[in-house]
């Protein structure tokens, strides 16, 4: 990704239902994305220096006008992902985040310019200490394919009403709305002269981070390295939300006919296309047969979307090789012993790839299965026998972004998330973290870097925190520096 030059080029977009590339995407060239940073930053300080309530109100209106264009944005976002539902919920739950943000940040921010508690840390007295919250004068975002409205912007408007102008680079793979969702900002003229969409693939997120103060990703991990090498190379800070390989654990004590909707929820929706699916399964062995019938039992009135887009659960595989990693996923875990109980077949239809829920049993650690992130509707079972295996098992992997506890005991299911390596772990549900905006968390290994993009720490991490630091008595002279007479 990094170290490409950015040219006039046209990029041939496939429709995920269809497979026909029948949408052409022009990508911005160096010198716009130069001229488009240089404009920002020239912008930025009247935006910062309006204050906090004024931006409030720019970006409430904008959100307004998102959801008075909603059935244009939608018309394109359908498009690129290959469904309804959930792209409508992308902008419902933009629109709402909007005013989450806009509704907590004056609090938020009230308390962390307050004067730090003397903690006897003043060597000389009196000095009073004040505190001056300094926005990053230019933030980067660059988006997704998966949520790619949602991700787009999930960054982008904490960063506004921090002060930041922010531009953004939405997915190369799903840019179709990109156009309705730049109307929305050019009714807001206001925003305009801070907030600017860009399109192109990764040569222009390569030059995106060359031009920025700050850089957020949300992507794959190897792309997430690049920029974290280039963004640490210029000296800039990256958050980076990268993959998981999320586990589900179910204890014997737990009601099996809520653990299987829930796991089989966050399993396959959005076909599988979500960093914090449930892609490993550990149950209990006493009750894991009964566990795998109820699942499976509920995995096969799982539909697809296909022929029509306002029908069924699940939407096409959006990005053409998802499909390959699914096929060799499956084939290397059954060349390995495993069991396909349920599904494991890509099925294609009028051009699209679409993939129904997969149970997979027999497998172990060793599989691609049970180690990389797959990105698909696959639900892979294993046995554990005791509580120490269970937490071993989860805690086994690259990954560590959120996990499941299923348990008849709270006590129980909240001591085992305590031990789990992972920012998020859900009790009696799977994938909670997607409905709580509130709650502060942090990637574990390959999965992240960087503060949390929720709770006070997502406004907070456009700042940089500044300490002005008042005599409010007699400076010491230079004679409190004179070496000590002897004996002393």
């Amino acid at each position: 990704m990094i170290g490409t030059a950015v040219t006039a080029e046209r990029i041939h977009v496939r429709n995920p239902r269809t497979g026909r590339h029948d949408y052409v995407l022009a990508a911005t060239t160096n010198g716009e994305l130069r001229s488009f940073a240089s404009s920002l930053r020239e912008n930025q300080p009247e935006w910062s220096a309006a204050g906090l309530d004024y931006r409030i109100d720019v970006l409430r209106r904008w959100g307004r006008q998102i959801h008075a264009d909603r059935e244009r944005i939608l018309a394109a976002l359908a498009v690129d992902t290959g469904r309804v539902r959930l792209s409508l919920n992308e902008i419902d739950n933009t629109v709402a985040r909007i005013h989450h943000w806009c509704d907590r940040a004056p609090r938020i921010l009230e308390n962390a310019v307050k004067a730090p508690p003397d903690d006897g840390s003043v060597e000389q007295a009196p000095i009073e200490c004040q505190r001056q919250l300094v926005p990053y004068p230019l933030v980067g975002a660059i988006g997704p394919w998966n949520s790619p409205f949602t991700l787009a912007l999930i960054d982008a408007l904490p960063a506004l009403l921090a002060g930041s102008a922010v531009i953004v680079k939405p997915s190369e793979v799903t840019p179709r709305f990109i156009e309705p969702l730049g109307n929305t900002i050019h009714a807001v003229p206001e925003l305009g002269k801070v907030l600017r969409l860009v399109s192109g693939a990764a040569a222009t997120g390569a030059a995106l981070i060359e031009l920025v103060d700050l850089v957020c990703f949300t992507g794959g991990v190897d792309t997430g390295r690049e920029v974290a090498v280039a963004a640490a190379t210029r000296f800039i800070p990256s958050f980076l939300e990268l993959g998981g390989k999320d586990p589900a654990i179910v204890f014997a004590s737990a009601d099996l006919d809520s653990a299987t909707n829930a796991i089989l929820r966050a399993a396959v929706v959005n076909s599988g296309q979500v960093c914090w699916s449930v892609e490993r399964v550990y149950v209990q062995d006493t009750v894991y047969r009964e566990f795998l019938g109820l699942l499976m039992d509920k995995a096969r009135r799982v539909r697809i979307n296909y022929p029509d887009i306002t029908a069924g659960h699940l939407g096409p595989l959006i990005l053409e090789g998802q499909a390959a990693v699914i096929r060799e996923q499956l084939a290397d875990a059954g060349n390995r012993g495993a069991r396909i109980e349920l599904g494991g077949q890509i099925e294609q239809h009028g051009g699209g790839y679409w993939c129904r829920p997969t149970v997979v049993t027999a497998v172990d650690h060793d599989m691609k299965l049970m180690r990389e992130e797959t990105f698909g509707p696959i639900v892979p079972i294993m046995p554990f026998a005791k509580t120490n295996e269970a937490i071993r098992l989860a805690n086994d992997t690259d990954f560590g972004l959120s996990a499941s506890v299923f348990s008849g005991s709270v006590a129980e299911a909240v001591e085992v998330a305590r031990r789990i390596d992972a920012g998020a772990v859900s009790i009696n549900d799977a994938a909670l973290i997607s409905r709580v905006r509130g709650a502060e968390k942090h990637a574990f290994k390959w999965s992240g870097l960087g503060g949390s993009r929720r709770g006070p720490e997502g406004l907070l991490r456009f700042f940089r925190k500044k300490a002005l630091l008042l005599q409010t008595g007699t400076p010491g002279d230079v004679g409190s520096i004179r070496e000590p007479p002897p004996g002393r």
